[in-house]
């Protein structure tokens, strides 16, 4: 996982700029949501918070919304354009609050939050201490962590293709289902439950795949990705690539999606470090007047 960086300003930037074509292209977006809205039944308490982390255009918050209309929902996203857009789905009867954030740096008290539910956006965080770490600051203890992420097998065909044409990273990488379990364990969540789900969505040509990334903001955000154009000759050379993939007259795109979910830990529960050892974690208040005078 080490070599894994993300250029967190352009994740920011690409996401902002699709606020306006992203629900034009969100089929699997809301296909995998539908999936994850199962895990919640796990969840058996009436929550008092909610949020979504990663929100987008907010239909996954409306959604929460509806489930848990007694709750405060929160939207929470590091694009400030994809909130605008998440106006037009929080009706005046259910509301949900909308806050610019990172995943890493929530604007939120310890323990505050009963549900914390994101679709398809971990993947574009490459510090997946900070952000699991962040998961279980803000969890109340036996709260419900739901999430969906892109495994290493999304869009294989591109990456295949791109690798004909050259050697430059041109598609994003995704981590592994077991790295992110180990994580997730290594923060100190609860009974983490991973599974792995892969969809396979069909184009006429290859560039109608590109243009359906572009809409959805979904590019290439790795920090070592080539900085200058792409040349004319290499950009065939993928397509021609990618042509030779079809099947049933179709161009194929693998998308590898992780579900999950966990709980948040009690206070005090030790977490791994990063050397494997453990460490404890108490409030200052439960440490108060614990030493002898």
């Amino acid at each position: 996982m080490s070599d894994f960086h993300l250029d967190r300003q352009l994740v920011r930037r690409h996401f902002g700029r699709a606020a306006k074509s992203y629900e034009q292209h969100d089929v699997l977006q809301r296909e995998v949501q539908a999936a994850l809205l199962e895990r919640l039944d796990f969840y058996t308490e009436t929550p008092q918070r909610v949020i979504d982390v990663g929100a987008g255009t907010g239909r996954g918050s409306a959604l929460l919304k509806q489930r848990y209309a007694k709750a405060e929902v929160i939207a929470v996203d590091l694009a400030l354009p994809m909130l605008r857009a998440a106006k037009q789905h929080s009706s005046w009867l259910k509301p949900f609050i909308r806050v610019c954030a990172e995943a890493t740096s929530l604007p939120l008290a310890d323990h505050s939050v009963d549900v914390l539910h994101s679709n398809l956006c971990f993947q574009w965080i490459d510090d997946l201490p900070a952000l699991f770490g962040e998961c279980v600051r803000v969890l109340k203890p036996g709260g419900l962590l739901a999430f969906s992420t892109f495994g290493p097998d999304t869009l294989k065909e591109l990456r295949a293709a791109w690798a004909e044409a050259d050697q430059q990273p041109h598609v994003s990488r995704f981590l592994d289902m077991h790295d992110i379990g180990d994580a997730m364990l290594n923060a100190g969540l609860r009974d983490p439950v991973l599974d792995v789900f892969r969809y396979t969505l069909t184009y006429s040509e290859p560039r109608k795949l590109l243009e359906e990334l572009q809409g959805l903001g979904a590019t290439n955000a790795d920090s070592t990705r080539e900085r200058g154009l792409t040349g004319k000759s290499r950009y065939q050379r993928m397509l021609a690539a990618y042509e030779a993939m079809r099947v049933d007259g179709r161009i194929p795109a693998t998308w590898e999606v992780v579900t999950a979910h966990a709980w948040g830990p009690p206070v005090g529960q030790p977490r791994r470090g990063s050397d494997g050892g453990e460490i404890a974690s108490f409030s200052i208040d439960n440490l108060r007047g614990s030493r002898r005078k």
